[in-house]
C-alpha cells in the first residue's frame, strides 16, 4: 500500500488501514530506523481516568494516609 505526501505534509491512510482501527482518531507517531510507526491512542476525559484511578485504589483498601506515608518515603533523600 502506498500513501503520498500533499503539498501541506499530510498522509491519508489507505481504507484498508482505516479499516483495522475502526473507533481510532489519534495515532502516536515515532520514528526509528528511518522507519515511521503509528500507534493508536484512545483519549479520554482526565476526570473518567481520574475516577477509575481512585476506585483502583479504594478496592485495594489504600487510604489516604498511606497515599501521604508513600509520598513521604519517595521524598526522602
Amino acid at each position: 500500500m502506498l500513501a503520498k505526501k500533499t503539498s501541506k505534509n499530510q498522509l491519508t491512510l489507505p481504507k484498508e488501514v482505516v479499516k483495522e482501527f475502526p473507533d481510532v482518531d489519534y495515532f502516536d507517531v515515532k520514528v526509528k530506523d528511518n522507519k515511521i510507526f503509528l500507534v493508536p491512542v484512545k483519549i479520554t476525559p482526565l476526570d473518567s481516568t481520574l475516577e477509575r484511578v481512585r476506585a483502583k485504589i479504594g478496592k485495594r483498601g489504600i487510604t489516604e494516609k498511606d497515599v501521604d506515608e508513600a509520598i513521604k518515603w519517595a521524598r526522602r533523600k
